[in-house]
């Protein structure tokens, strides 16, 4: 590294610094102090890289800030926090409270097994599902674009965004072309390929080549012993002695407070994880997460770096409701749970024994990927996006199986959606789940999402063009845990 980005990057870390000092109450030989310590230690190249890598985004991210969108963003948060207010005061029950010491002590005997300390959980609701976000989307148009109806024929999202095209989707995805092997896919691969397709991840692992190779290696698959490593990569996580120091702070912040959104998170699990026969082992193990994560402030990042402008949920100070000075981030990483959401983290736990090293792989991966899954915005790789993609691909793979479920007036976008939102967890086999998880993470890109899901259309195609009912189109659908994904991928970019 030159010296003058040496210099810009000393300048930054004493710029924050010393606002955490006088914030602290410290004087400013303790950051001089500081700030030679870190120099002086092994983690120095640790600070710099932190440092380039939550660089602001690019300028030309701005130009997806659509204003009526914005609107519509800011519209939904609000609903949602009314939900939380309205459950607060249904419940009797504060949004935050400090806990006494005899709950200090519970909390923290009973870490492993958190289940124990959950309380009556029937009170409380799931804030919004998948169906709620869905209907705000549908209702979103753009106030200068008037749309005949009866020619526009596009499905549910009124929304005009410029998506790939057919051609474009299998260029991108070019790798996992029928003619190109995958490996670690499914059981029908060669041990001896699977041995040399090891050596190679090992050999790229141990030279530490740039995020990009290891990318273009996963784009193969990768392999379940080394895709704990592999990820990691991707999302440029590398374990250290400070993620231990932070998730114990975190860990802290859980025993010393009581949050309502706690609850949610309780009653999330129940309703999903623990009645799934793959994923019902890591209860505990997933209300630490989800705990934590309610109490990380470094999440409110993902809204930094939106493009739509977005801002983290907030609530009031007691007795101050819509004094705009007294308001605060609420929970403290500014997200509010939806049903489902638990689902974003479980996979995981197959992949990730040591909690700390799961906790910051599942934080990146839902800042970088995961967030954009449930706000608003007009980028491609948002969730608006990912729905006129999917409403786009279908009508050009499969005109006559299109024109079928609109003139019975069914939408195959609400059928969709809910495995789009969810990242499709809960609804494929977990090994199937974390090979498309591998892909989400190679190609840098949500949009393989919108895929799967017109491929899954498809494929079952014989039969929906059977049915004339609502509810015999959602029957065929009701259960995809069979389907295997690569394969299926493979055939539908071929075809």
């Amino acid at each position: 590294m030159n010296s003058n980005i040496d210099e810009k990057l000393k300048q930054k870390f004493l710029n924050q610094a010393q606002k955490l000092l006088i914030s602290s109450g410290k004087s400013i030989e303790d950051l001089q102090t500081l700030f030679r310590t870190i120099q002086q230690s092994d983690q120095y190249p640790y600070f710099q890289h932190i440092f380039k890598s939550t660089e602001v985004i690019p300028c030309d991210e701005h130009k997806y800030e659509i204003e009526y969108l914005k609107r519509g963003q800011a519209a939904w948060e609000k609903r949602i926090v009314k939900s939380l207010n309205t459950m607060c005061t249904e419940v009797n029950l504060p949004l935050a409270r400090r806990r006494n010491e005899s709950e200090m002590r519970s909390v923290r005997r009973h870490w492993n097994e958190l289940g124990h300390i959950s309380g009556d959980l029937n009170r409380f609701r799931p804030v919004y599902s998948a169906k709620d976000f869905l209907d705000v989307i549908c209702v979103l148009v753009n106030p200068n674009l008037k749309i005949d109806e009866a020619l526009w024929n596009s499905g549910l999202i009124k929304i005009p965004i410029v998506t790939k095209s057919f051609v474009e989707i299998k260029a991108f995805y070019s790798d996992l072309c029928p003619n190109i092997i995958q490996y670690c896919s499914d059981e029908t691969f060669n041990e001896a390929k699977e041995e040399e397709n090891i050596k190679l991840a090992l050999q790229i692992l141990e030279k530490k080549l740039n995020i990009k190779s290891v990318r273009e290696y996963a784009r193969r698959g990768c392999p379940s012993s080394l895709r704990g490593k592999l990820w990691s990569a991707m999302l440029n996580i590398e374990h250290c002695n400070w993620h231990v120091t932070y998730f114990n702070y975190l860990k802290q912040n859980v025993i010393d407070f009581d949050l309502l959104v706690d609850n949610l998170y309780f009653k999330d699990v129940k309703l999903t994880a623990v009645n799934d026969d793959q994923l019902f082992v890591f209860e505990d193990y997933l209300y630490q997460m989800l705990l934590l994560f309610s109490r990380d402030t470094y999440v409110q990042a993902c809204f930094t770096a939106s493009a739509s402008g977005c801002q983290p949920t907030r609530s009031f100070i007691k007795k101050k409701s819509g004094v705009e000075e007294c308001s605060v981030v609420y929970p403290p990483n500014g997200i509010i749970p939806f049903y489902g959401f638990s689902m974003l983290v479980a996979p995981m736990c197959f992949v990730f024994e040591d909690p700390v090293h799961l906790y910051f792989i599942f934080r990146q991966f839902y800042i970088k990927h995961f967030f954009n899954l449930h706000h608003i915005s007009a980028a491609p790789n948002a969730i608006i996006g990912l729905c006129v993609l999917f409403e786009s691909l279908l009508r050009q793979v499969s005109s006559e199986l299109w024109f079928h479920l609109q003139n019975i007036q069914v939408q195959p976008l609400r059928i969709a959606f809910k495995w789009m939102m969810r990242a499709f967890s809960g609804y494929l086999a977990c090994n199937q789940l974390l090979a498309l998880w591998d892909r989400i993470l190679a190609y840098d890109s949500l949009e393989i999402l919108a895929v799967l899901a017109v491929a899954i259309f498809v494929l079952r195609k014989g039969n929906v063009l059977k049915e004339s009912s609502e509810t015999a189109i959602e029957a065929i659908f009701s259960d995809i845990s069979s389907i295997k994904v690569i394969p299926l991928l493979q055939f539908f970019l071929g075809s």
